[in-house]
């Protein structure tokens, strides 16, 4: 009994010490109001989309839940307006993975909304299979989808004065690479739709959301609009909904062990959002609520640059 009992403390002291010092993260802890102020959250009807809209409207913002889902978004708009005491909450169809969509999107928010303080580009996905426009799955919703209407909102954002975009990437970036040859010939960042080519393609989009933080920062200096690039923490959401089933048997497990839950998910995102002061950071990759150094390559401006060039290209604003 001895041996078991001092077995099943190491194992939960192992499990402490990897949970508090990898996966737990920090928290927001600004006390800024947002009363007057707008914000559109992508994939805002669930996991830490919608935790992110959920804090939002509870400090007064008005929200728009950007998503694809009719009855599920409604379903949050619900959620929000009950839990937050808050009303200002609607929603607006948005696909990331049709540019159509995403321009159509973007027009009726400028002639229906007269300002937008915060851009959180936090849809996201994992899984293989083609877009609208024939752009890879993760490519087209986590960086295309997302640079568009990101353009489209540019100058509602700069008319707000201070405003901010804040893109939702991830720690695997640092496994990502963009081989622009296989972009151009591939319309995708990786040649197959293997499981492995769906994880390698996240990593991919995820450095593509790092180099765009970077490069639009570059753009926007002196504007008044500022923009983040975060990791929000391994978190247990819906994400890898389009794994295979056996993928998620053996994923389960380890979520519910290890993963934060969506309103700790949402902590840097809403850091970036609110915290005063990180102006000056603006470009900058956060994580636990603090900004993080960046490996060489998610720092390799001439790559931000081209990969900005090429994004206009493909998306038809060039």
């Amino acid at each position: 009994m001895s041996v078991f009992l001092t077995s099943l403390a190491i194992v939960v002291g192992v499990y402490v010490l990897i949970y508090y010092n990898i996966f737990k993260g920090s928290r927001c802890t600004s006390n800024v109001r947002l009363k007057g102020k707008t914000a559109i959250v992508t994939g805002g009807n669930t996991g830490i989309g919608k935790a992110t809209a959920m804090e939002l409207a509870r400090r007064g913002a008005r929200v728009v839940l950007a998503c694809r889902n009719k009855q599920r978004a409604e379903g949050a708009v619900f959620d929000i307006r009950r839990e937050s005491g808050n009303n200002e909450v609607v929603y607006m169809h948005l696909d990331l993975a049709n540019l159509k969509s995403v321009r159509s999107f973007a027009e009726t928010f400028l002639k229906t909304e007269p300002r937008l303080d915060l851009l959180i580009n936090n849809a996201g996905m994992m899984g293989p299979g083609r877009t609208e426009d024939g752009f890879g799955m993760a490519f087209g919703v986590n960086h295309l989808g997302h640079f568009l209407l990101t353009c489209l909102l540019l100058e509602r954002l700069k008319q707000a004065g201070r405003s901010r975009v804040i893109n939702v990437a991830a720690l695997l970036h640092r496994l990502g690479s963009i081989d622009f040859a296989t972009l151009s010939n591939h319309c995708d960042l990786v040649t197959g739709q293997s499981s492995w080519h769906s994880f390698r393609a996240y990593c991919h989009s995820k450095l593509c959301n790092v180099l765009f933080t970077r490069e639009l920062a570059n753009r926007l200096e002196g504007t008044g609009v500022t923009c983040y690039s975060l990791h929000p923490g391994v978190i247990n959401t819906e994400f890898c909904r389009h794994m295979a089933l056996w993928q998620r048997l053996l994923f389960l497990p380890f979520a519910k062990l290890f993963f934060l839950d969506p309103e700790a998910g949402a902590q840097t995102t809403l850091h970036c959002a609110l915290q005063e002061g990180i102006e000056p950071l603006s470009g900058r990759y956060f994580s636990s609520c603090a900004v993080q150094e960046l490996s060489a390559k998610a720092r390799d401006d001439a790559v931000a640059r081209k990969l900005w060039e090429v994004s206009e290209r493909l998306s038809g604003l060039s």
